[in-house]
C-alpha cells in the first residue's frame, strides 16, 4: 500500500497515531527511527519537485493472512531516461530471516515487468549487507560496478535487465 504524504509528514513528527489514520495501518518503531526519518524527508522533498513520483517511492508492506506491516519498499522515483527503477527495501528486523525481502523484491520486480518504460532494474548495496546480497543473487542481479554514497558509503551496484 502507498504511503501517502500526509503519513510522511505524521511520521517525520514522530506522530504515529497521525501516520496510522493516514495509511490505515498499524506502524511501528522501524518507521521513525534515524534512517527512516531521513527518507521520509528525502522523499517529500524529492514528491516538491516531482510529484509523479508518488505511485513509485513509498509502500508499506503488510504481510497477509496476518495483516501486520513488515516493513517498506519502494523505487527511488520513475523509469529514468535510459529505462532504469532503482529498488529499495527495508524489513522491520523482528520478521527479518522470514523471506519478506525476497517478496518486496519481487513484487518490486513485478511492478517493474509491467511498466512499459522500465528496461532495467537496479539495486545498490551494502558489501556488509550478506542478507540482500543474497536476495538479489536470487533473482539473477549481476553486478556491474560500485559507487559512494554520501548517506551510506561504499555499494555495490547490480543490474537486471527486464526487457
Amino acid at each position: 500500500m502507498e504511503l501517502p504524504q500526509a503519513g510522511m509528514t505524521a511520521l517525520l513528527a514522530d506522530d504515529l497515531a497521525a501516520a496510522q489514520a493516514a495509511t490505515g495501518v498499524e506502524l511501528g518503531p522501524l518507521f521513525i527511527g534515524d534512517r527512516a526519518k531521513w527518507l521520509w524527508n528525502y522523499r517529500l522533498k524529492q514528491l516538491e519537485v516531482e510529484p509523479e513520483a508518488a505511485a513509485w517511492i513509498a509502500r508499506i508492506v503488510v504481510a497477509e493472512p496476518e495483516d501486520v506491516v513488515v516493513g517498506y519498499t519502494g523505487f527511488h522515483g520513475p523509469p529514468d531516461a535510459d529505462g532504469m527503477v532503482e529498488v529499495g527495501y527495508t524489513v522491520d528486523p523482528a520478521y527479518q530471516r522470514r523471506g519478506y525481502a525476497t517478496a518486496m523484491l519481487g513484487a518490486l520486480l513485478e511492478r517493474a515487468e509491467r511498466e512499459p518504460a522500465v528496461r532495467v532494474v537496479r539495486a545498490s548495496i551494502s558489501p556488509d549487507n550478506v542478507a540482500s546480497l543474497a536476495t538479489v543473487a536470487k533473482f539473477g542481479f549481476a553486478q556491474v560496478g560500485d559507487q559512494w554514497d554520501d548517506e551510506d558509503g561504499l555499494e555495490l551496484l547490480f543490474e537486471l535487465p527486464i526487457k
